[in-house]
């Protein structure tokens, strides 16, 4: 069964980018001309998903708004003949069906999930992303999550390499390669190791998400004295179980927008990589040198 929906968790509050997310939600904040989740969304529809579902959270509007028609802006950009503008305000609600649902206490990204769960049926698989990370445009991860969910027909985890020193901030995985386009095979899963972490393939945020996951979700109860329900939990619980889990471990690294360094790399690569800023714009780094 093809997978044609995504669940974008986005209830947080953004702590980590105060005071700039204290009405705006950090999903929202723009790298270069586009929002985070606007990138990801695309990213969905080219891997060929149909139907999008927001998970949010109080103050969050402004990521709806986004997501829908905006006729009076329309007209604006109508009359003053802003032809290119239009085209892409109007293909943005046009991209998929968006719903959306409420996370109304803040209970870990696994009751987020769960959230969500009327809108998917019993036996299929969805694709789950936390919109905190950009891969690199070359990298495709969502495609190829999809690719190899299609290919084993189990959870499936996107990955990225980061620096030993920076394992502790992830979810971080054990691993085998089984074959020269980036898939593996988790061996186990461990989140926030405090020291010897299994490798530095990290948990990016996306993940394919199957009916088992999704059923232990509903019958876990939580291991944390704040009574949070997670995700890697439940990946855990598969593993151990004699479940087979897969990654896809990336060759060229992402971006975690959720720390104000990646934040700015990401704002830089994107920058320099439009072609009607980059050349002006890397001239400007340069002078910083």
């Amino acid at each position: 069964m093809p997978i044609i929906k995504a669940i974008f968790v986005v209830a947080g509050f953004g702590t980590r980018f105060l005071p700039a997310t204290k009405a705006q939600p950090k999903e929202m904040l723009p790298i270069v001309d586009k929002p985070i989740i606007q990138y990801l969304v695309e990213e969905a529809v080219e891997a060929g998903i149909k139907e999008v579902i927001f998970v949010t959270g109080r103050g969050k509007q402004s990521i709806e708004n986004h997501f829908d028609t905006s006729y009076e802006l329309e007209s604006v950009l109508d009359q003053k003949g802003k032809t290119k503008l239009l085209k892409d305000i109007k293909r943005i609600p046009e991209m998929a069906n968006f719903a959306y649902v409420r996370q109304p206490t803040q209970k870990g990204d696994g009751h987020a999930l769960l959230c969500a769960a009327p809108f998917m049926k019993h036996d299929e698989s969805v694709l789950v992303i936390f919109p905190d990370y950009l891969m690199h445009k070359t990298t495709k991860g969502i495609q190829n999550i999809i690719d190899i969910h299609s290919k084993y027909n189990q959870p499936v985890v996107c990955g990225d390499i980061v620096a030993k020193n920076q394992t502790h901030l992830y979810g971080v995985m054990d691993f085998e390669s089984i074959d020269d386009k980036g898939a593996v095979k988790v061996k186990s899963f461990v989140e926030k190791p405090k020291d010897n972490a299994p490798s530095n393939l990290i948990s990016a945020g996306y993940f394919v998400i199957t009916p088992a996951i999704i059923d232990l979700l509903k019958n876990t109860q939580s291991k944390h004295s704040d009574g949070e329900i997670r995700i890697s939990d439940a990946l855990i619980d598969y593993l151990e179980a004699g479940g087979d889990l897969y990654a896809f471990k990336p060759e060229v690294g992402g971006y975690d927008c959720g720390t104000f360094l990646g934040f700015l790399k990401a704002t830089v690569d994107f920058g320099l990589a439009k072609e009607d800023l980059n050349s002006d714009f890397l001239n400007f780094l340069k002078s910083k040198f």
